[in-house]
């Protein structure tokens, strides 16, 4: 998968929250966003997401524009914000839910996502008893649990303890290898250098800066 950015830029009441982004971005990459609050990050990832449309540019997939062509990337798995389930239900139950819209999957593989997060699929609590670490881990099981080309998690490791913070950095190694396409923010800019290949700053809507990891790795 290749997803095109060109002159990208969403104006809301008249304030412009991303401004003109041109990206590339390519399967078997891990592409980090860093910047203070309110930079436009999770403006960007909802724009990719096709969640919200540009007010100017376009957003390409393997030459079918987002929008036009496509109203959403075809296999995407996405954590925006705070993951929210039915708190009357278990992890489990949620997940069979969530996978029943497309159907592409069978309960072993929701079972095995929930395992990879490190939580018990057979767990008989109800959402609503989760701590906020339990229901961030069930938040990126959803994401990654039907395989998706395109990963997008926006600041996975809230709420997460040292061991999550360690498994979702696991996981997210885990989608590369696969060859998806991830998509990360995070404010901890030791975590993202440690899983990302290309690191964007993001000021005022604006890509400020660009920051290649592999290219510093194979220097030292």
């Amino acid at each position: 998968m290749t997803i095109t950015l060109k002159n990208v830029t969403k104006k809301i009441r008249g304030n412009t929250v991303v401004d003109h982004v041109d990206l590339t971005l390519s399967s078997g990459m891990v592409y980090g966003l860093c910047g203070y609050n309110g930079c436009g990050k999770t403006m960007l990832m909802r724009l990719i997401a096709g969640l919200i449309h540009p007010s100017y540019g376009e957003i390409v997939y393997d030459g079918k524009m987002l929008g036009k062509d496509i109203d959403f990337p075809e296999n995407m798995g996405i954590l925006i914000e705070n993951p929210a389930f039915l708190g009357g239900m278990t992890g489990f139950d949620n997940l069979k839910l969530l996978a029943s819209i497309q159907g592409k999957i069978s309960d072993d593989m929701i079972m095995k996502s929930i395992t990879r997060v490190g939580l018990d699929p057979k767990d008989k609590k109800k959402y609503r008893k989760y701590s906020l670490g339990m229901k961030q881990r069930l938040g990126i099981a959803s994401a990654i649990m039907e395989m998706p080309d395109l990963v997008i998690l926006d600041e996975p490791t809230n709420a997460l303890d040292a061991n999550g913070v360690e498994i979702t950095k696991k996981i997210i190694a885990e989608e590369k290898e696969r060859s998806a396409l991830v998509i990360i923010t995070c404010h901890d800019q030791e975590i993202l250098e440690d899983v990302c290949d290309v690191i964007y700053t993001i000021e005022h809507g604006k890509i400020t800066n660009e920051k290649i990891m592999q290219a510093e790795a194979n220097s030292e």
